[in-house]
């Protein structure tokens, strides 16, 4: 069996010391597969480093771990990628999230579109807590251990008018434009790939976004749904320039 990779949040993490484990990992370890004492775990902690542990102490609510070694993590992938992905339906923008963080983006921001899913503010603070759970989850079951930060939800305008990092890449996924990815050079900075919902951008929001330097490209000659169509063109951007050979 794959030895269980678990987050233990961003506390700093010692070899030699025993840790408790949280509450999900715990619930996953214990009950789901059924772990002893002696069983091996990969704890970590965001910094980039795997912590090889062993399940030290069991009891009935609580488990704790015994951390013997730190290694560095090799998973991260060098090409620096952003997904800006307009709010969709939950299990829509659950899948997006999750194979974003396999495929290796470091960063995700969610924006409000004028087409795209309307929340009131106490479920977008859920929605929020839910999506980086759904982060950490990823990065437990595809190996890294620097966790993508999910920035808080912002008005797709307030987005477009910060500028793109010096040297980067902005774009934006048109069906409808005259180019594909393989007529772009690498970028010398982050790549910002912009998601929209379902029904698209509305047109003031699609000049907004060529105004601002992004340059739109497309995927083949169909339409992708806005859950396929990130996931899509985040695995051609690492099979182009980055670690998916």
């Amino acid at each position: 069996m794959r030895i269980p990779r678990i987050y233990t949040g961003p506390d700093a993490l010692h070899p030699g010391t025993e840790v408790e484990l949280p509450d999900h990992a715990f619930r996953h370890t214990v009950h789901v597969l059924r772990l002893r004492p002696g069983a091996q775990l990969v704890l970590f902690n965001g910094d980039g480093h795997d912590y090889s542990a062993q399940l030290a102490n069991v009891e009935r609510r609580r488990a704790s771990a015994q951390i013997q070694e730190r290694t560095p993590n090799a998973s991260e992938s060098a090409l620096t990628l952003h997904l800006i992905q307009a709010i969709s339906k939950a299990e829509h923008m659950d899948l997006t999230l999750q194979k974003a963080v396999e495929l290796g983006v470091q960063m995700i921001q969610p924006v409000l579109s004028t087409r795209g899913l309307r929340l009131p503010a106490d479920r977008l603070a859920r929605k929020l807590e839910h999506w980086r759970g759904v982060a950490v989850a990823a990065c437990e079951q595809c190996g890294r251990s620097h966790i993508p930060h999910v920035r808080e939800p912002l008005g797709l305008d307030a987005w477009l008018d910060t500028p793109p990092s010096p040297g980067g890449l902005r774009l934006l996924l048109e069906p409808t434009a005259p180019r594909g990815l393989d007529s772009l050079a690498p970028p010398q900075g982050p790549t910002e790939l912009l998601i929209g919902p379902e029904g698209g951008f509305a047109p003031d929001e699609l000049a907004h976004a060529r105004r601002t330097g992004a340059v739109g490209v497309r995927l083949g000659p169909r339409v992708l749904r806005t859950e396929t169509a990130g996931i899509v063109a985040l695995a051609l951007l690492q099979a182009r320039w980055g670690d998916l050979t």
